[in-house]
């Protein structure tokens, strides 16, 4: 890497951390809050706006429903996390809804939580920022206008956050929680005072508009297919509870119970802010319509519909302006940071399915800030291609979202049935088997819930994208059954045995020659080092002059090595190469071929395009020949960053030549001593013979 870039890396990065230090990244519960639960909080920003975009095409008295949906959507957040809470205490590993899927339904269901979750937190952050986007638009036009840049921009913006470390970012996002928290309590709290004690009318842009049902009057099925769908839509607050479960390792002792406690706490925010809003926006009147332009007839001209966290906020804060600001801000910010909590629950489980070989091992490995680098970037790249291809509209991704999280739901709940079902069987305590079966059957009734919304998420949602999600899940499973199957292949390959460690019985040594330089007589003089069997050296004759010069000078110099050419009528390099290598392998297969190749090591990006591109594809091609060792003698050009300014004066081996340190040489003979030893060095290199120790008569250079 250019020092440019190592710069940059810096500035974006910070400095790297060492292994051992990796305990001082652990978080207290007050940062594991905001760091694991933000998407799940955030949510309650646009779930209960979900449930009443959905219910509008029914009409205005559609929204009566509202409250009741919402209490069935607390019911099962409820219930997850209280099931979630039994999770972290018998899988505290970080594994989550993998690890328990996979030890107790089998390996393919834990590749299915696994394909689910990679798929939902992906669409946690394209959801998260679009939302995002959506009501800063509220405050900025232009941000309205170009929701897919602001979104593309945010997404880089959390990477590079997030590439700094875990602890890093838990302090970042901090405040912008607590503050959402804030607004969004005291948003409800005062807008509840206002409406039943001060007994004020307190209405929103939308409240004495006419909401306009789109077709014909919704009955019997079609109005619990209606029902169910905004049920299902609502749902989506509950993306992003098994998040601390997952997270479990980056807590500080005792992890499981601090665990334990965020999530609970996170639990009970998030219900009272949901509900709080669903009963504000039906005091207030607020009308979220599906498509404003043909549901409000009357609006005035040029009117845009605002979130509804926007409307509440402005007709709450009515006579005070900086409140209606900050409650917009603090949402919009708490929603682009809510894409944090994927961004360190990804990595994490990548990490866990590479080291149970099911993706590129790359995604086990920490990176400079102790974060899974690689598992960040993968993705913000994931997730700015959901939101250029869905435009970074929430209505178009939030049928995409729930079904992922709640297959992980169901399936981990089933897991920790069976998991009770087992230690039961091994527990006789009275008291510790009362302990589990309360916890089974919490767990039971979790995954009766879990499985009643997925299926309904699936019948109501199908046809509006939730396939695109399946066919992502399969996709996932697919290719993580693959690179296990690929790892397990060759780590078969590469058992060692008995005769493996045999030394060759034959080594043929071939110097690749195009000119009589430097490069070329470091590369013959290794070559004679290593004493192989047989050596010799190969030009291949692509220009007869040319050719026709390098034996000539090859035979003035007297190099002790044979030269042999190789004809290539078409004027190639690489084939005759591998022909003539082929030529030389025997049919023991103790024999090898070492080829040696010099290459020119340069400082700038640009000059290795101008340099070493035969030397590469000779390589490439050579790697796979069987039996044939490729070695690569570099020349350090005066422009590598890595290249020293050594003199040939002071090379290795040149005192015991008999020549001067550089202590013992005044300064003005440093130059020309070096000259001369220069000449009598590469002299050697060519020959093969050493210059005899130099007796001391008082002369720096004979």
């Amino acid at each position: 890497m250019s020092k440019l870039g190592v710069a940059v890396k810096r500035i974006l990065v910070g400095r790297p951390q060492r292994s051992d230090r990796l305990h001082s990244t652990l978080l207290p519960k007050r940062i594991a809050l905001p760091v694991f639960a933000s998407d799940a909080m955030s949510s309650v920003a646009y779930a209960p706006e979900e449930i009443f975009l959905t219910l509008s095409v029914a009409g205005v008295t559609s929204y009566a429903l509202s409250p009741w949906i919402g209490l069935a959507v607390v019911v099962v957040l409820l219930t997850v996390v209280t099931s979630y809470r039994q999770n972290v205490h018998a899988y505290p590993s970080g594994g989550g809804d993998y690890e328990v899927a996979t030890v107790n339904l089998g390996r393919k269901a834990g590749l299915t939580v696994a394909s689910a979750l990679l798929v939902d937190y992906t669409l946690t952050v394209a959801v998260s920022i679009s939302a995002a986007a959506a009501n800063i638009g509220a405050l900025i036009p232009f941000v309205g206008e170009h929701k897919v840049l602001f979104a593309v921009l945010a997404i880089a913006l959390l990477t590079a956050i997030n590439l700094r470390g875990i602890r890093e970012a838990g302090a970042a996002f901090a405040v912008p929680v607590y503050l959402f928290m804030l607004g969004i309590g005291t948003m409800i709290v005062w807008g509840l005072t206002r409406v039943l004690l001060l007994g004020q009318d307190v209405e929103t842009a939308s409240t004495n508009l006419h909401l306009v049902a789109e077709g014909d009057t919704f009955t019997g099925l079609a109005l619990v297919l209606l029902i169910l769908r905004s049920f299902t839509q609502g749902a989506a607050a509950l993306t992003g509870v098994e998040a601390i479960s997952n997270g479990v390792p980056a807590f500080r002792k005792p992890k499981s119970r601090n665990a334990a406690t965020t999530l609970l706490i996170m639990g009970l925010i998030s219900v009272s802010m949901f509900m709080g809003l669903i009963a504000l926006g039906r005091l207030t009147g607020v009308q979220i319509a599906e498509d404003p332009a043909h549901q409000f007839p009357d609006a005035p001209p040029g009117y845009q519909q605002q979130t509804m966290v926007a409307q509440l906020a402005d007709a709450v804060f009515s006579g005070f302006r900086p409140g209606f600001f900050f409650v917009v801000i603090m949402t919009a910010l708490i929603l682009a940071l809510a894409a944090n909590t994927a961004f360190n629950g990804f990595p994490v489980l990548g990490s866990i399915l590479s080291q149970d070989r099911y993706l590129p091992r790359q995604l086990h490995t920490r990176g400079d800030r102790l974060a899974f680098s690689n598992g960040i970037l993968i993705l913000a790249a994931f997730a700015i291609v959901l939101v250029v291809g869905f435009q970074a509209e929430v209505t178009r991704l939030i049928p995409l979202y729930t079904v992922g999280v709640f297959v992980s739901f169901t399936l981990s709940q089933a897991g920790m049935v069976r998991h009770w079902n087992r230690e039961l069987a091994s527990t006789t305590d009275t008291r510790e088997r009362a302990r589990m079966r309360r916890s089974q059957t919490i767990n039971g009734f979790g995954a009766i819930m879990t499985g009643l919304v997925l299926l309904t998420v699936l019948i109501t949602k199908f046809t509006l994208g939730a396939w695109i999600t399946i066919v992502a899940m399969a996709g996932f499973f697919v290719l993580m059954v693959a690179i296990q199957k690929h790892y397990d292949r060759v780590s078969a390959e590469l058992v060692a045995g008995e005769s493996d460690g045999v030394l060759p019985s034959r080594n043929h040594a071939v110097v690749l020659v195009s000119t009589l330089h430097k490069p070329t007589l470091r590369a013959l003089a290794y070559a004679r080092a290593t004493r192989p069997d047989v050596l010799e050296a190969v030009t291949v004759n692509v220009d007869d002059a040319d050719t026709k010069r390098l034996v000539a000078d090859w035979g003035k110099r007297k190099i002790p090595v044979k030269l042999k050419v190789v004809e290539s009528p078409y004027r190639e390099i690489t084939r005759p190469v591998l022909e003539y290598v082929k030529r030389l392998r025997t049919n023991n297969p103790r024999d090898v071929v070492t080829v040696y190749i010099p290459e020119y090591v340069v400082g700038h990006w640009w000059e290795q395009l101008l340099h070493n591109q035969s030397a590469l594809r000779l390589k490439s091609r050579l790697l796979f020949q069987p039996g044939v060792m490729v070695t690569s003698v570099p020349w350090q050009l005066d422009s590598s960053a890595a290249a020293q300014p050594l003199s040939p004066l002071f090379a290795p081996g040149a005192s015991r030549r008999g020549y001067p340190s550089m202590e013992q040489l005044p300064g003005e003979q440093v130059t020309s001593a070096a000259a001369s030893r220069a000449t009598a060095l590469r002299k050697d290199a060519a020959t093969g013979k050493e210059t005899p120790p130099r007796k001391d008569t008082g002369d720096p250079v004979r």
